[in-house]
């Protein structure tokens, strides 16, 4: 193909940005939903850092619980390794061409997942032998676009092997978002990965992978991808963009959010690229897993209670009190936070005076930004009966909190879904939350938690000061518990959503490359 044909087709479809050779016609949509691989930074059990491992394991697993075959990959590091002893290696070690290098990785199974869904792990010593999954004391390591560029394009190349029948790529977040590029790109005109089809889901659009310029040559990609189009972001670029713009369809974690990203305050600079995805962007909600998440059958809490039946709620209060080293008391409000202790999750306005000026008893869970950590372990030493803070999260204590509070505090500035407030509904514990992205579309104001609208401590305190009139009132409070409880949360509802997702962009990548194959013959001498 000469340059000039390259640049018109280019042109034409500016997804296209390498010469693709000509292909075989693909398959029509199926009836049902594709087989779909999965190219995650994060799956829990394995590594998780916040929302985004246990949302794409949630979604995962329903997959392959719902007869659709479903496969995983993800980097092999060090804490999996030395947590996870039912790994097998799959073949002899590789070698991946990235740029003017050529990178060795291995393939692993994990041998453990049972029916679930098939979770491979990709092996660089250098890129993933590391203490952090992304950094280490705050900061990110400097390589970071060097080793998640190898993770998609080592994932690419195995494809073929683990995933023969596979018809959807879904790449999560900007650690993955270079997979569509380079499926269109390095690997284009060959037949497997032609009939993929690319969902790009944005779990965190706060995070998009921005790195210097001169990046797209260390990976392997050509400068002129650097273009306002695709990559560029003023003058750097950026991988979450790059990803969206080769992606067949994009999906966001709740359905206001998908909303929010079109909008100049809620996009994240990136509003314009969004909103001219028209269609193509949708929201669906994750969902959490309702057997696990189970008060009538926790094993970890202190007591097992029904909608019907708080007794037992009491006793895991009393529990929690005790484990924060707080007093034991019935009446006292017990408001609880467990989140990443970052910005966004709201901690400037808990720290604006409302553990100072409000008549409760708080306890905070989860690790984050040095600074707060400071802030609340200083709170609880000058105030130690009524704030008790842990600063290492466990998934056991998070089950402790949830059963034991009576109100769970998440005045995110954003949150573009949130699984913790959907988790304390299930417990009765209500949840006191800004009205934004996931949040909005999962609590009922009044019914189920309580929102506001403002991010100031003020308009929590109102919020605050209104559950805490409620919770006075035994009947009252206790109609909302009830009604908490039996929100659905789990992910039957989104796995359709899902798959109409994936037949949509089956169906849109098949329109994409018969018209490109229309330009070819139009453009070719």
């Amino acid at each position: 193909m000469s340059k000039s044909l390259a640049t018109a087709i280019a042109q034409r479809n500016p997804r296209i940005a390498t010469p693709v050779r000509h292909r075989r016609p693909l398959p029509g949509t199926p009836p049902g939903c594709p087989e779909v691989v999965h190219l995650t930074a994060e799956y829990w059990p394995l590594a998780r850092t916040g929302g985004l491992g246990e949302a794409v394991s949630g979604l995962a697993k329903m997959q392959a619980a719902s007869g659709i075959p479903a496969t995983v990959v993800m980097p092999l590091y060090r804490a999996v390794r030395e947590s996870t002893p039912e790994l097998r290696p799959v073949g002899e070690p590789f070698s991946i061409t990235m740029g003017l290098r050529n990178e060795v990785a291995r393939l692993f199974l994990l041998e453990a997942s049972g029916e679930g869904p098939r979770v491979f792990l990709l092996e660089h010593s250098d890129y993933f032998d590391r203490p952090g999954i992304y950094g280490i004391g705050g900061a990110d390591y400097p390589d970071n676009a060097r080793r998640f560029a190898f993770f998609a394009r080592a994932a690419l190349s195995v494809l073929p092997t683990i995933a023969p029948s596979a018809q959807i790529l879904h790449a999560h977040d900007w650690h993955a978002a270079l997979a569509p590029v380079f499926l269109r790109t390095a690997f284009a005109g060959q037949w497997y990965y032609d009939r993929l089809a690319t969902v790009s889901s944005i779990h965190n659009a706060g995070f998009q992978g921005h790195f210097p310029a001169e990046t797209l040559a260390d990976i392997g990609l050509p400068p002129e991808l650097c273009d306002p189009g695709l990559f560029d972001w003023y003058g750097q670029i950026n991988l979450l963009k790059g990803g969206i713009g080769f992606s067949d369809a994009v999906v966001t974690v709740s359905p206001t959010h998908a909303r929010e990203l079109r909008s100049v305050g809620g996009g994240f600079g990136l509003h314009d690229t969004f909103d001219a995805l028209g269609n193509r962007l949708t929201g669906i909600l994750n969902g959490i897993d309702v057997e696990i998440w189970n008060p009538q059958s926790d094993p970890v809490i202190a007591a097992s209670y029904t909608r019907n039946d708080f007794g037992g709620k009491q006793r895991c209060k009393t529990a929690l009190q005790r484990t924060f080293g707080l007093p034991e008391s019935e009446t006292v409000p017990l408001l609880a936070m467990s989140s990443r202790l970052t910005t966004q999750k709201g901690l400037d306005l808990i720290l604006g005076g409302l553990t100072t000026h409000t008549d409760a008893q708080f306890v905070f869970l989860g690790r984050g930004e040095p600074r707060y950590e400071k802030a609340l372990t200083d709170l609880a030493l000058t105030a130690p009966y009524r704030v008790g803070v842990q600063l290492v999260f466990t998934d056991d204590r998070e089950h402790e909190v949830m059963a034991g509070a009576d109100i769970l505090l998440m005045p995110s500035q954003y949150e573009p879904c949130g699984l913790t407030q959907m988790r304390a509904q299930l417990y009765g514990t209500l949840p006191v939350a800004r009205r934004v992205g996931g949040l909005a579309d999962t609590i009922e104001d009044g019914l189920t938690g309580f929102l506001f609208d403002d991010y100031s401590p003020d308009a929590l305190q109102r919020a605050v000061d209104h559950a805490m009139t409620l919770y006075q009132q035994p009947d009252a409070w206790q109609r909302m518990m009830r009604q908490a409880m039996m929100r659905r949360f789990g992910w039957s509802r989104s796995g359709e959503r899902y798959a109409r997702t994936y037949r949509q962009a089956l169906a849109h990548h098949l329109a994409d490359r018969t018209h490109l194959d229309a330009e070819l013959l139009v453009l070719a001498p």
